[in-house]
């Protein structure tokens, strides 16, 4: 109980101590804030865009394999060892690599026709924002896309190169009273008129850019009407039974060479890539981000502990004679270093307290933009709670201990 009762009493004094230097003290509380809000706030804006990332690609499908091209120049010295090096993927390739994998899985080509379409129905318009692909009647599946109303495209619909078309939500809603009001219209996509013949679920946001701006139209005829040198074509493959997804990898690799009739010296040229593994490497990106923000915050905290290091030193000198009173009235050393780190303590978590608030505060603005759940890091918010502890302790130990060995006499005699 006795113990309960100077724990009491330490807190106390140490609440009027800083109660009596309001300004100092405030000047101390916002200092540590800004380090735990800078700490905090940034990881977690991190926090919520990797749960973005990984929503969004999750999205895709687990199992989800995709093909794409790329160029290098492979040299040892002035001798070139490569003897193909393809800069895209053409149509026939994709087409040949389609009817050719035999694998348990679905296979999907597509091609990106723009990133700044417009579309138009009657007098409604979108912006020049719409992201116009040409795909096939297996791309909703690779992609993670589904259908809201309407229906996807067919077999035949690709093969016959139909002027038909699948939307996004946004559009439809944009352009249209609701989605349902969206089928069997005719739309503009460039110069292109297309009929809808379905809607897709909305989808969503991602990294500020939205999944449900967009327009699917078959990609036989974005080839022909979207025309450019050097298309390239992209390949999704669905795998099953996720075990096989390094197997499928693997027999993706060997087929595809032989498509792009590779020699055995020569390196692949094309790059196959899983949802999975894009979303870790742009989490792992994260890193230096939140290495930077740790630096940051550990460098504001590092000057918040010398302000308040600074505070507590000069609260020892005007309290001088307050510590001589106390010793001589039977103040043992122990009490009066207990006051002045409970002191420093307190203002070192008041602080805290409120850079954490702040903190999640601003982190989560991103989640606003992102459109992702709002994120509580309970990690960083303990880690908070034990750095400004910490910055107590270190900044308010001294101080507290040079009162707790001034001499009664001498402090009763000070002015």
């Amino acid at each position: 109980m006795n113990s309960f009762l100077l724990f009491r009493e330490n807190t106390r004094i140490s609440v009027n101590s800083i109660k009596s230097n309001r300004l100092r003290t405030t000047l101390t509380i916002f200092i540590i804030a800004l380090g735990i809000m800078a700490l905090v706030g940034i990881l977690t804006a991190i926090d919520s865009i990797q749960s973005s990332i990984t929503e969004e690609f999750s999205n895709m499908g687990a199992n989800t394999l995709t093909i794409e091209s790329r160029g290098t120049n492979i040299r040892i010295g002035s001798e070139q060892t490569r003897t193909r090096n393809y800069s895209y993927i053409s149509y026939r390739q994709a087409r040949e690599f389609k009817n050719r994998f035999d694998f348990p899985s679905i296979v999907s080509v597509w091609t990106n026709a723009t990133g700044t379409g417009t579309i138009k129905y009657e007098n409604n318009k979108t912006n020049p924002n719409i992201s116009v692909r040409g795909t096939d009647e297996n791309y909703l599946v690779t992609s993670g896309y589904e259908i809201e109303t309407g229906r996807n495209f067919s077999a035949s619909e690709i093969e016959q190169n139909r002027s038909v078309a699948v939307i996004g939500n946004e559009i439809a809603t944009q352009l249209f009273d609701n989605t349902m009001a969206a089928l069997e219209k005719v739309i503009s996509v460039g110069s292109g008129k297309y009929r809808v013949i379905g809607v897709l679920k909305e989808k969503g946001s991602s990294a500020g850019g939205s999944g449900d701006k967009i327009v699917l139209l078959p990609y036989t005829n974005v080839r022909q009407y979207f025309s450019r040198p050097n298309r390239s074509y992209s390949i999704n493959i669905s795998v099953f039974d996720s075990q096989l997804l390094d197997a499928a990898r693997g027999e993706a690799e060997g087929a595809f060479r032989i498509v792009r009739n590779l020699d055995v010296k020569d390196e692949s040229d094309f790059n196959i890539t899983s949802s999975d593994s894009l979303a870790n490497m742009l989490i792992e990106n994260t890193s230096m981000v939140t290495l930077a923000a740790t630096i940051i915050g550990i460098i504001t905290l590092l000057g918040a502990a010398i302000g308040l290091m600074n505070i507590m030193l000069v609260s020892v000198t005007e309290r001088t004679r307050e510590i001589g009173i106390r010793k001589a009235i039977g103040a043992k050393s122990k009490m009066i270093k207990q006051q002045f780190l409970f002191e420093a303590v307190i203002i070192g978590q008041l602080g805290g307290l409120f850079g954490i608030i702040l903190g999640i505060l601003i982190g989560n603005i991103v989640s606003l933009i992102t459109n992702s759940p709002f994120v509580i890091p309970w990690l960083w918010i303990l880690l908070g709670i034990g750095l400004c502890f910490i910055v107590g302790i270190a900044s308010g130990y001294f101080p507290a201990v040079k009162a707790s060995k001034l001499d009664p006499i001498e402090s009763l005699r000070y002015e």
